[in-house]
């Protein structure tokens, strides 16, 4: 009866040789192992895909409290709080501070909500923020307050050719700041 395919075949589903079921045990799992390893790698990369809405506080031009959690505005990069940048009469302005309060106007004009994507590298999350029908990321560079990191060139683009913000000023891009003046 073998012979017509009702009895015990030696052979698997795809036509290998079947070795034992104990060693089939042990390829499923390995395989299971590897598609959870794989999904937790991607989960990681994408991080979690989430929305938060309440009232915020700036911390600074690119960094806002909502609900308790700490977000960093994605796609911007602001000057830092204590960065300052010099006017066409070589004063020193805060314009990490002008930053700040430009943001706090953004986000006090009531609800805030932030679609959270991914996290930074300090655990963040990276976030883009709107108030009512005001894109906030995209407000900031237009404003002039803070560079595109990534997205929003046109929006730089825009701030650069009216001279507004800090494209008024001679200023080193936060990034570069940074970098020479580590916490």
């Amino acid at each position: 009866m073998a012979r017509f395919g009702f009895g015990r075949s030696r052979y698997g589903p795809f036509g290998w040789r079947r070795v034992s079921r104990p060693v089939d045990l042990v390829v499923a799992l390995g395989l299971l192992g590897l598609l959870a390893i794989a999904g937790a790698v991607l989960q990681y990369k994408l991080g979690p895909a989430r929305m938060l809405a309440g009232a915020a506080q700036a911390i600074d031009g690119d960094s806002l409290r909502l609900n308790g959690e700490e977000l960093r505005l994605e796609g911007i990069d602001a000057p830092e709080f204590r960065q300052s940048c010099r006017d066409s009469a070589g004063r020193d302005v805060d314009c990490g501070r002008a930053a700040r309060r430009a943001l706090l106007a953004l986000i006090g004009r009531g609800l805030v909500t932030c679609d959270i994507g991914r996290v930074d590298r300090y655990g963040r999350g990276l976030a883009r923020c709107r108030q009512g029908e005001t894109d906030i990321n995209a407000a900031m560079v237009r404003q002039g307050h803070a560079v595109a990191y990534g997205d929003y060139r046109s929006e730089e683009d825009e701030a650069r050719s009216a001279g507004r913000g800090i494209w008024a000023l001679q200023f080193e891009r936060p990034e570069a700041w940074r970098k020479a003046h580590p916490r």
